[in-house]
């Protein structure tokens, strides 16, 4: 999980013309709303970009008349998003007379925007053919899946506490910043919680000299997956290193575009619907992923539960699973997804799909 926004305060809504997928021709006259929304969060949060006392997501709402559909994005300040910029990318799509998901790479880039169109459009095409997502795209479904729950990066007695806290969870992830202290932040949290799994994150903060120096310590400390250690720009370094723990892609990768350079320097990729663009681009992510004999991380920015169900689809057959946005928030939505001991259920009907 990931917190990157950028915030403003501004709404609104427009009607453009839209027929359903496969094979429908009739237009119906769909209407947008799109508009920010504040969520504190119960701690700060920080990684090794910064930090943040509340989150800022783009909520949209289509509408035939009859139905609604909801999705959420994320601006992530990281790939240059903000609230302006997203709120406008959608408002863009207003000209627009015919729409569906399959048009939305050719009408909106990958990023917050898109997800929450391409999401809410899933969600609004659910609720006309009376069936559940999962149903239309013929995704296999577990009942319930076991999700990391995230360290925010802090000095290795406060994480020690934050673990502490948490080790009854099946999983922590623990962000670190690519300084003296890493190793430690680590090897703290492993004694407070000796059972749980551990996975890392260092978002792009990390040399090559501190990744050769602090890797084999990281293996005896039973830590199973390290995510994003270099710059995207810079991971070429990767190729050379050795990787006696899994290494896994997030900045590195955000659709099936990018696969073929990662292959030689990846073990596994970090599919999130923000970087993605939505569910749509996601399954094939995935299953182009899983042809090429990746592993899949299943992860998500500080978000909602609406922003969650969607990725919650992907998470079944996932290798590990981080979508514990709505965990970090002072409050989440009505009907928000169900997290029981560390594991997530399934959304319901009236949240979204």
């Amino acid at each position: 999980m990931e917190a990157e926004t950028a915030s403003a305060r501004s709404s609104f809504n427009f009607e453009i013309g839209w027929h359903v997928p496969a094979g429908h021709v009739s237009l119906t006259t769909l209407k947008i709303e799109a508009k920010e929304e504040i969520f504190p969060l119960n701690h700060p949060f920080r990684i090794s970009r910064g930090g943040r006392t509340e989150a800022c997501v783009i909520t949209v709402s289509v509408s035939d008349g009859q139905y609604t559909g909801r999705g959420e994005g994320v601006p992530i300040a990281r790939y240059d998003q903000s609230t302006d910029s997203v709120l406008a990318q959608i408002e863009s799509i207003q000209v627009v007379g015919d729409l569906d998901r399959n048009k939305l790479p050719q009408l909106l880039p990958v990023g917050a925007a898109r997800n929450a169109v391409d999401c809410a459009l899933w969600d609004l095409e659910a609720k006309r053919f009376g069936k559940r997502v999962w149903e239309l795209a013929n995704i296999p479904i577990v009942e319930e899946v076991a999700t990391s729950f995230t360290i925010s990066l802090d000095t290795p007695e406060k994480m020690s506490a934050a673990a502490k806290a948490n080790a009854k969870l099946p999983i922590l992830k623990l962000k670190l910043g690519g300084d003296d202290l890493d190793l430690s932040r680590v090897q703290a949290v492993r004694e407070t919680a000796p059972a749980v799994r551990l996975l890392i994150d260092a978002n792009e903060s990390w040399s090559p000299s501190h990744y050769r120096e602090i890797v084999p310590a990281l293996r005896e400390s039973g830590v199973e997956l390290i995510e994003q250690p270099f710059p995207a720009n810079a991971d070429d370094v990767l190729e050379i290193l050795d990787h006696p723990i899994p290494v896994c892609a997030d900045e590195s990768c955000h659709t099936t575009i990018d696969l073929p350079h990662l292959k030689n320097r990846y073990e596994a990729i970090n599919i999130k619907l923000d970087k993605t663009g939505g569910l749509t681009e996601a399954l094939q992510l995935y299953q182009r992923a899983r042809q090429n004999n990746f592993k899949i991380l299943i992860g998500c920015m500080v978000c909602t539960s609406l922003s969650i169900a969607p990725a919650r689809l992907l998470a079944s057959n996932a290798d590990w699973v981080d979508l514990d946005g709505p965990l970090l928030r002072a409050r989440d939505r009505d009907n928000g997804l169900p997290y029981r001991s560390g594991r997530i259920g399934m959304p319901a009907r009236e949240l979204w799909g």
